[in-house]
């Protein structure tokens, strides 16, 4: 290898950065796409980096934002490093010729991790494997928890995904440097990654940064402003201090990151409980960015990949002895289920109708499933006059409990399998077969709008991901979505349709 081979370099608006050169991809990380966020800076939109002299060197991750870590039960699973320092809003890239001229197709993913935790560096993500199909894979870390996205009197709202959106348009200034198309960017993330793309690809400052988009497990969406107001009261109330931006900002960051891992330690997707999450803020979020997608013409042009697991339920329930809980808890848990997806009576009973061998706490998490992800990404494409394509994965783990669990299809749709972050959660001997169709869909979707399979149409085509070859289904689980149909035409307009999702 010449010296340029080893140390690849490239100029971005803000100055030159050096990679290097793994397994045949060209690799920068920890470039600053934003300034620190802290000091006079926190808790308030983000601001162009300071420029650099000379060439700075991208071969680490940058630092990671302030989060609690994951409990112990859940640990087991995901993975979440942490790497200390300020500079926290910054990106990496995976590229397999860069400089000017290749005009490349560009994925830029957002982590999920409930909007309070995760990170670009958690091994899973590994780009390479989209770089040597020929797309530019760009990660984001992105500010979390009430430092992302606290609701305070004194601060704009959604400082996150403020974030993300700067992110973007670092991408769009800079992406040609790296050998991408500024022009055909894939947008995509998974759980709250997912729900962030969704709101970004509504928000009218990112029109036109966007040519596709890729929403796993994930809908758009809007939380309710009191119900994060509430979360901030509670971790102000541990600190003793007033629920103010101003006041925050003077907090010890170690004793923040405590008390709001205290304020959310029974939070659930299935249970619901004090949750951060985006909110309509008359600015970068105008609407609902559901109703924004479906009803108000946002991204127009914009194709659609998106889709679910099976089980995602059993990621939030397993891990703890959750699932043998709700099972015990029996009519209690139903109700409760009920309570938690504002759906009637006609609903649960359907289900029970329809699966009578389900035990309860599968009935709970399919209820909850379809009321955060099924029934909003099914209203998503119904909705939409671009291309949609949808899809299911069902494959199981091979670690007992999880089933086709949330976040399963990670390590399948990043051909990662082989880190070990990815055992964690699928076990060993995963099928390489399935890595191999679904990575190439995504890598296919990315470069031509299209990963193989019929688009969504009034006969709801659906491609299901399992061991086997993908087979497209037609209908999957119209039954049980049927239910909330009849029941909001009894409870009223909007019923069983509002959707939250943690993870």
């Amino acid at each position: 290898m010449t010296a340029g081979q080893e140390s690849p370099v490239v100029s971005t608006p803000h100055g030159a950065v050096r990679g290097r050169w793994e397994h045949g991809v060209a690799v920068f990380r920890g470039i600053p796409y934003a300034a620190p966020p802290f000091g006079p800076r926190r808790f308030r939109p983000p601001v162009p980096p300071t420029p650099w002299d000379g060439v700075r060197d991208a071969g680490s991750f940058g630092p990671t934002a302030p989060k609690p870590p994951y409990s112990e039960a859940f640990a087991q699973y995901l993975a979440d490093p942490v790497v200390p320092g300020d500079d926290c809003l910054n990106l990496n890239v995976w590229t397999p010729e860069p400089g000017p001229g290749a005009r490349l197709p560009v994925l830029v993913w957002l982590h999920g991790g409930a909007l309070t935790r995760g990170s670009s560096s958690v091994p899973v993500y590994d780009g390479r494997t989209f770089a040597r199909d020929g797309v530019v894979f760009v990660s984001v870390n992105y500010r979390l928890g009430v430092e992302g996205y606290g609701l305070f009197p004194d601060a704009p709202a959604n400082a996150g995904l403020r974030d993300q959106l700067a992110a973007l348009q670092w991408v769009r200034a800079s992406i040609a440097a790296f050998g991408g198309d500024p022009d055909r960017v894939t947008l995509g993330g998974q759980s709250a990654g997912a729900i962030s793309t969704g709101a970004l690809i509504a928000a009218p400052q990112a029109q036109g940064l966007v040519r596709r988009a890729v929403l796993q497990s994930g809908a758009p969406e809007a939380s309710d402003r009191d119900k994060v107001r509430r979360m901030v009261r509670r971790i102000a109330t541990r600190l003793k201090i007033p629920a103010t931006a101003e006041a925050f900002a003077e907090a010890d960051r170690d004793l923040l990151l405590r008390a709001q891992g205290e304020a959310g330690r029974l939070s659930s997707p299935v249970l619901g409980g004090p949750a951060f999450g985006i909110v309509v803020d008359g600015d970068l979020v105008p609407r609902d960015p559901l109703e924004a997608l479906t009803e108000g013409g946002a991204a127009p042009g914009v194709e659609l990949l998106m889709g679910w697991t099976r089980d995602e339920y059993r990621l939030w329930l397993v891990p703890g002895g959750l699932l043998e809980r709700v099972d015990r808890l029996g009519p209690v848990a139903l109700a409760a289920a009920r309570a938690r997806c504002h759906c009637g009576h006609e609903v649960v009973r359907g289900y029970r109708d329809l699966h009578p061998e389900a035990g309860t706490a599968e009935t709970v998490g399919q209820l909850v499933t379809d009321h955060l992800l099924r029934i909003p990404l099914h209203r998503l494409a119904d909705g939409r006059t671009e291309p949609s394509y949808v899809y299911e994965f069902t494959w199981p783990s091979l670690l007992p409990g999880l089933g086709s669990c949330h976040a399963l299809e990670l390590g399948f749709v990043f051909d990662s399998g082989d880190v070990p972050e990815s055992r964690k959660l699928a076990g060993e001997g995963a099928p390489q077969e399935l890595a191999d169709a679904m990575h190439s869909a995504w890598v296919r979707f990315a470069t031509e709008g299209d990963p193989g399979w019929r688009r969504w149409d009034p006969s709801h085509p659906i491609r299901v991901f399992d061991a086997a070859p993908p087979l497209t289904t037609y209908g999957l689980r119209d039954r049980e979505l049927a239910l909330w149909t009849a029941d909001a035409a009894v409870t009223g307009p909007g019923a069983g349709r509002r959707s939250r999702l943690r993870g």
